[in-house]
């Protein structure tokens, strides 16, 4: 009987097609294992699971990464905010005056003054923004999972998209490992390597 695989995703990845697709290579059981983004890396090194699905950019020493797809980013706001009226995107100078209730991974700050935010999950960002504070930047991926009919997510036109990628540690770089790679790079059970 082949091993089970067990790959952590990122919130907001969606790694649904790949495991139909893994079915049909016979290799074995594939468990999927949610991970919040602080603890992408951490459930790879310290062999909770065998791969993960994560949010990009990650350390990669004495890990293997592939660049699976680029997600765009959003800025989350109350369906109240001046969002709600924009045409699809905005740009970082149309939120320059606003307060971001969580980092974004890209480093912008909006250029107004700040508040000391406590931290929180992208679940609770939008909450705080539905009520009318402040805005969140976040994958659309994210949005999406966390939509509300009192909020608004307009694409942020000048910001980098956010990376999805797949990491595994180099001592586990087996046939198992690579058949999955395999599988995310769109090979089939009837492709040959």
């Amino acid at each position: 009987m082949s091993s089970l695989l067990r790959v952590a995703f990122v919130t907001g990845a969606t790694p649904d097609k790949w495991a139909r697709a893994w079915e049909t290579f016979g290799r074995g059981p594939l468990q999927l294992v949610p991970v919040e983004e602080p603890d992408q890396e951490r459930v790879v090194r310290s062999g909770e699971v065998d791969m993960a699905i994560v949010r990009l950019p990650v350390d990669r020493e004495d890990l293997h990464c592939v660049r699976l797809y680029a997600e765009q980013v959003v800025a989350v706001a109350s369906r109240e905010h001046f969002l709600a009226a924009a045409d699809g995107e905005v740009s970082t100078a149309d939120l320059a005056d606003e307060q971001l209730v969580r980092p974004h991974v890209s480093g912008w700050v909006p250029s107004a003054d700040q508040l000391a935010w406590p931290g929180m999950s992208e679940k609770d960002a939008v909450e705080t923004v539905a009520a009318g504070t402040g805005i969140a930047l976040m994958p659309m991926s994210v949005a999406r999972l966390y939509q509300r009919k009192d909020v608004v997510h307009r694409v942020v036109s000048d910001l980098d998209e956010t990376e999805i990628g797949l990491i595994w540690l180099v001592d586990r770089d087996d046939d198992t490992t690579q058949t999955f790679v395999g599988v995310t790079r769109g090979r089939t059970a009837r492709s040959s390597r």
